[in-house]
Parts: C-alpha cells; sequence; structure tokens
C-alpha cells in the first residue's frame, strides 16, 4: 500500500513511472477538512520534479469550510506558511475519464521536507501501520451512492426515472454505467456490482476492496470518473447527502474486514455470528466511537438533512446482522462465504467527508476497542423508532447526533480520536465543523440544499 515516508523521498525512478503514462497534464489532488477535493496540476514533463520537490499549496486550506470561506483554528489557518504537495507515484493513474491526463493523490510535507502534522492522508496510513504494528491487516472500500440530473440547471431535475432498483430506470442509464464500468477497469479500479437505487435518478455501484488508504484513493477516483462520465451524456452527478428536503439521501458508506496471522477476524470464531474475540473488539470500539465519528464523515450541516429515522441511513448507535437502521452493520455472507465475505458497514457517512479522515478514524477507533479488550452489546432488530422508552433503556441504543454542532461537541469529546489525529489535524477539522456548523445554524433545509447539491 502507499506509504508517507519520513521525509520527501529522492524518486530516482520517477522516469520510468512517468515514461509509461500517455498523458500531458496531471492532477495533484487533497482533501480538506470540510470533503473537498482539491487540486493543482503540473505538465507532464515536471511531475518528476514535483515527486522530488512538491508543489507549494497555502496551509489556509485546512481550515476552509465547504463553501470556500476560511477560519482559523488553535493551531492552523490565515495567511502565513507554505507546505509541499508531494505526488505519490505509486497511485499514478492514467485518467480514461479526462482524456491527456494522469492523476496522482498527495501528501503534504513542511518546507524543511518533513511530514505535516495534520496531513489527513498522512494520517490513514499512520492509523493503517498501528493497525499492522497491531497484526491486523485491513481491507476497506466505499460504496458510492450519487445522482444524475439535467444540466443547465442549478435546481435537479431527474435525468433518468422509473420505479426505485428496476429495470425501467437501468434501460435510460445502460450505456452510461457501461461505459462508466469500463473507463473504471481502465483506470484500475474494479465494480463489484452497479444498480439503480431508491430516488428519481439515484444510482449506487461498489468496487472491489483495498488496503485502507488505496480504498480512500479510490474513492476519490470514483467520484471524479462518474462527474466527468456524467458531463459527457449531458448530465450533472450530484454526490452530495441531500438533493430535496425531506428525501432520501445518498450516502457513503464504508465496508470493512480485517485478518491477522490466524485468518479473518470475523469469522470462524466463538464471538456473535462467529466472529473472533478480536473482531468483536474492534466493531465495539467503532460503536463506542460512532458520535464523534459523524463530525468526521457526515458533519456538513446538509447532512443532517438525510440522517433521519427509517432512511436506512444508520442514525442509531446500535448494531445488528443484516440490519440496515442500524449505524453498524455485520455482514456474514452466505453459508460457505464467511471466511471471505464476512465484513461490517458503517452506514451513517456520506460524500461530504473526508475518506482518509474516515478510514483512519475507524481504524484508530477499532484499535483501541481491541487494546481495551471491548465487548458489544446486544445486537438489535427492527427499528428502532418503534421502539418505546423501556426498550429503548434496555437496549442501550441512542440516536447519533442530530445537528452539526452536536457532531462536533462528540468528536472534541473523544480522547481515542484526539490521540489517534494529534492537537493539530484534530483541531482543524473541528475548526471547519464549528464554523460550519455556526454560519448555517439558522439557514432552511431548501437553501442547505442549494449550497451543498453540486459542491462534492
Amino acid at each position: 500500500m502507499p506509504t508517507m515516508p519520513e521525509r520527501i523521498p529522492s524518486a530516482d525512478d520517477n522516469d520510468a513511472v512517468i515514461g509509461r503514462l500517455d498523458a500531458d497534464m496531471v492532477a495533484l489532488t487533497f482533501i480538506d477538512n470540510a470533503g473537498i477535493t482539491r487540486v493543482k496540476t503540473v505538465p507532464m514533463r515536471r511531475l518528476a520534479q514535483a515527486a522530488r520537490h512538491g508543489v507549494g499549496v497555502s496551509p489556509c486550506f485546512e481550515t476552509f469550510s465547504f463553501d470556500d470561506l476560511m477560519t482559523t483554528g488553535r493551531y492552523l489557518g490565515g495567511p502565513d506558511g507554505d507546505l509541499r504537495l508531494v505526488p505519490d507515484l505509486s497511485a499514478l493513474t492514467e485518467l480514461a475519464c479526462q482524456p491527456g491526463w494522469a492523476w496522482a493523490p498527495t501528501n503534504k510535507y513542511t518546507q524543511d521536507g518533513t511530514p505535516f502534522a495534520a496531513c489527513q492522508r498522512g494520517f490513514a496510513t499512520r492509523q493503517a501501520e498501528a493497525a499492522r504494528q497491531a497484526g491486523l491487516r485491513l481491507s476497506m472500500t466505499f460504496e458510492t451512492e450519487w445522482s444524475v440530473g439535467q444540466e443547465g440547471t442549478e435546481d435537479y431535475t431527474p435525468a433518468a426515472h422509473g420505479p426505485a432498483y428496476s429495470l425501467v430506470r437501468l434501460g435510460q442509464v445502460a450505456d452510461y454505467a457501461r461505459e462508466l464500468v469500463a473507463i473504471l477497469d481502465r483506470q484500475g479500479i474494479l465494480v463489484d456490482q452497479f444498480h439503480p437505487e431508491y430516488s428519481p435518478g439515484q444510482l449506487e455501484l461498489s468496487v472491489q476492496p483495498s488496503d485502507p488508504v488505496g480504498a480512500a484513493d479510490d474513492a476519490v477516483l470514483v467520484r471524479h470518473t462518474i462527474r466527468q462520465v456524467s458531463l459527457q451524456y449531458g448530465w450533472r452527478a450530484a454526490l452530495g447527502p441531500c438533493l430535496e428536503p425531506g428525501g432520501t439521501g445518498s450516502g457513503a458508506h464504508l465496508h470493512f474486514s480485517a485478518q491477522d496471522d490466524r485468518g479473518p477476524i470475523f469469522a470462524t470464531g466463538d464471538a456473535p455470528y462467529g466472529m473472533r474475540r478480536t473482531g468483536e473488539a474492534f466493531l465495539a470500539g467503532v460503536l463506542r466511537e460512532l458520535p464523534a465519528l459523524v463530525a468526521v464523515g457526515a458533519g456538513n450541516p446538509a447532512s443532517f438533512l438525510r440522517l433521519v429515522p427509517s432512511r436506512w441511513a444508520g442514525v442509531w448507535q446500535c448494531w445488528g446482522r443484516e440490519t440496515r437502521e442500524s449505524a453498524l452493520r455485520f455482514i456474514t455472507g452466505v453459508q460457505g462465504t464467511e471466511e471471505w465475505a464476512a465484513n461490517a458497514e458503517v452506514k451513517c457517512f456520506d460524500a461530504t467527508g473526508n475518506p482518509y479522515l474516515i478510514v483512519g478514524s475507524v481504524i484508530a477507533a477499532g484499535l483501541a476497542g481491541v487494546a481495551e479488550e471491548l465487548r458489544l452489546p446486544a445486537e438489535i432488530t427492527g427499528d428502532p423508532v418503534t421502539f418505546d422508552a423501556e426498550q429503548l433503556m434496555f437496549s442501550g441504543v441512542r440516536r447519533l447526533p442530530t445537528t452539526p454542532g452536536e457532531a462536533a461537541d462528540r468528536l472534541a469529546d473523544s480522547a481515542v480520536l484526539a490521540e489517534a489525529m494529534g492537537p493539530e489535524l484534530h483541531d482543524a477539522l473541528l475548526t471547519v465543523r464549528r464554523a460550519e456548523a455556526d454560519r448555517y445554524r439558522d439557514t432552511s433545509p431548501e437553501e442547505l440544499v442549494a449550497l451543498t447539491r453540486w459542491r462534492f
């Protein structure tokens, strides 16, 4: 998997890596704490130099909100300083969706060549390494939900109609889907499944799992490819959490599994549904940190228009086997496939969350559970919205945060995530989430949707 060296690497073999690509320009991306993918670009002839010395970028982006307004945190923000964006050439990809271009994710370094403490991709890399040091190898992948709308309007007019999950709707997007899947394949991302989703014009695809940093890289590239292919069909792709107030929104669910030297930790054991005790402890750690994880992976003000009960959005702090109203869903797979199919899904995330922060934070939460030997509470079945007060008290089920300010407070309270992120990154993320919460406290749902519909 990609790694982040302790200093900017000397890349003597860059020419061989770069020479295999047929591209004129390279997009170098990073994702800020508001979940917006930012970019610098260089001509291909300058990529080797960028890989050796980086490309300059202001640290102000660490406290940018989704609306491009800047704020200042305890450690970061303001007009001073500079960072270096260093492309990870192990992930360099020729863009079949954007001919003449290549893409590479970047790590952030300081001007003296050392890793930047608040680098989000660096955080994910550190947590994946912490898992390896603990004897765990994690596989992760994001589901991607989006809606295709007609171009030429800031409002949303579905580009495809018909019943949810229907062959009628598939027929209207069949050529688009076939081309999208083929282009992703050419870019090294293999699609496992594609289907029409619930809302008008809504679609979903899932891709094969990768290591944690690779899964976040894939999420960036999948979303960009969806946007580009949609444009070629005269459509716009909306990946934001809500298209219409009161309507079903789009998520970005995270699936993950893990192995140690004995095999998969979510199968072959004597804990619930065949988990091993390590697997149970990992999930219990994730379950405990879910209120704080909302601020990481769905802390935008518009996210809470999607996070409502009875929508399969995962708004309850609980778990269960194939329980789609719980935020943490355990999936065993069909009989005979458990050893390779068993995995867990966090359902409350959406595309406003930085995928590097999401994977790193879920790993940190799970590792804390393993270190403390946590155990899962009883699972739930059904929809907790139907539980009476006694059932809720007995089951221990709680609503996850219902406002961005509440979610930010839970992140501030999380000792696990504060320690894992470090003070600079933890404070920068809190600064962004609190700024967004304060700025849009009195904004109507209609205005929030209009502000975020096409931002992600």
